[in-house]
């Protein structure tokens, strides 16, 4: 049996079914090592969870915006738990306290990463050269994404020793019911930020209204510092933009969010995936998105979506032309179901665990190079 301990910075509802995936895989022990339930600036309830896990101390901080995870327990629960592959999700000073104890005890280490060459591209020289580091002495490497596999392979990774491990969600649970009622031209769904740019998706609902020459309306869901400035920018524009505000919305009703939306627009500044593109995709909801997302590679250019830059008035020109099209928009919802589906948590969990039997294939390569940390030195905190 192949004892396997993930450890990740929290646990997101979607990542959920996949987990539980993992821990029903025949010849696998799985364990997710948390450093929390959640993040400060998430609202989610987490339900009984089906699969081995252990949540440890929550020690995190706030440094410019990103959450810092510092779980010094983390070496104590890998030693009850004794694994044989060890998994880190990113690069905090708690996944860099498991990558030194795989190193002491001379278990394979494998990088798993949502990141992608245009999400890192504005990383500091130093937090490159820790990625370095790690990286070459890992044993095999996952990629939520095709550009994440790019990006291992801008650090000279080899595309043999990376392996896919897609982000997904439930496509069945998402699944369009015949005849549905769409009540709303547009659907935002994620943090009201600036990085999430929801001022330019009024924008686009706005410049649309007026190219149709009809009022449209827009569910604006979620909630975060830029919510009142937004709800100004929408009161001031009523008369051709009618928008609803849904607020906080638990992961099990959100499908009938979808349901009821004829675009999704994900017009983000950053945006490392996007997991609001699969369930806006499994709903049969075209989707328009910035280039900035790693959810691109989900959309087939004018076939299922668009992805545009960040000009409203091309936006505006995409959806006027698929709101008054009512075949192309059906066509693009079925072809937003077919590509969708190969993203699933059967396939997701064939690319973690083919990476973790690999690692351990890969005990001795001549290519990883040995850990010998300078003396007296301390992990450092990451700023993505």
């Amino acid at each position: 049996m192949l004892r396997v301990a993930l450890v990740s910075n929290e646990l997101p509802p979607y990542r959920i079914p996949f987990f539980e995936a993992l821990g029903k895989v025949s010849g696998i022990v799985f364990q997710a090592i948390l450093c929390s339930q959640r993040e400060p600036n998430r609202h989610w309830e987490l339900p009984r969870l089906g699969f081995d896990h252990v949540f440890l101390k929550e020690r995190v901080t706030e440094r410019n915006g990103r959450y810092i995870h510092n779980n010094p327990d983390v070496i104590a629960a890998l030693r009850r738990f004794r694994p044989g592959v060890i998994v880190t999700g990113g690069f905090n000073p708690t996944h860099l306290y498991a990558f030194a104890y795989a190193a002491m005890k001379g278990v394979p280490h494998v990088p798993w990463t949502d990141g992608t060459l245009v999400s890192e591209q504005r990383l500091h020289k130093l937090h490159r050269s820790i990625r370095k580091f790690v990286y070459q002495r890992s044993a095999a490497f996952i990629a939520s994404s095709d550009s994440g596999i790019r990006l291992f392979e801008s650090y000279g990774i080899a595309e043999d020793r990376c392996y896919k491990s897609c982000l997904c969600v439930d496509n069945g649970h998402f699944a369009p019911p015949p005849g549905v009622k769409k009540q709303y031209d547009f659907l935002f769904c994620g943090r009201i930020e600036p990085v999430k740019n929801p001022l330019f998706a009024l924008e686009v609902a706005l410049k649309t209204a007026r190219q149709l020459g009809r009022r449209v309306s827009m569910l604006v869901v979620g909630t975060g510092a830029q919510e009142e400035e937004l709800r100004r920018a929408a009161a001031a524009c009523s008369d051709q933009v009618k928008v609803d505000y849904q607020g906080f919305t638990a992961h099990e009703n959100l499908p009938s969010i979808y349901h009821s939306a004829r675009i999704f627009m994900l017009p983000s500044l950053w945006e490392p995936w996007g997991v609001v593109v699969n369930e806006a995709c499994a709903s049969g909801v075209p989707v328009i998105v910035s280039p900035h997302a790693g959810a691109n590679e989900l959309v087939d250019q004018g076939r299922n979506g668009y992805i545009e830059a960040l000009d409203a008035s091309a936006w505006a020109r995409r959806c006027t032309q698929l709101l008054s099209n009512s075949d192309e928009w059906q066509s693009f919802s079925q072809a937003a179901l077919r590509r969708v589906s190969e993203y699933s948590y059967a396939n997701s969990a064939k690319g973690f665990i083919d990476a973790c039997h690999a690692a351990r294939g890969a005990l001795g390569r001549a290519d990883i190079a040995p850990v010998r940390p300078p003396a007296g030195s301390q992990p450092v905190t990451e700023r993505e």
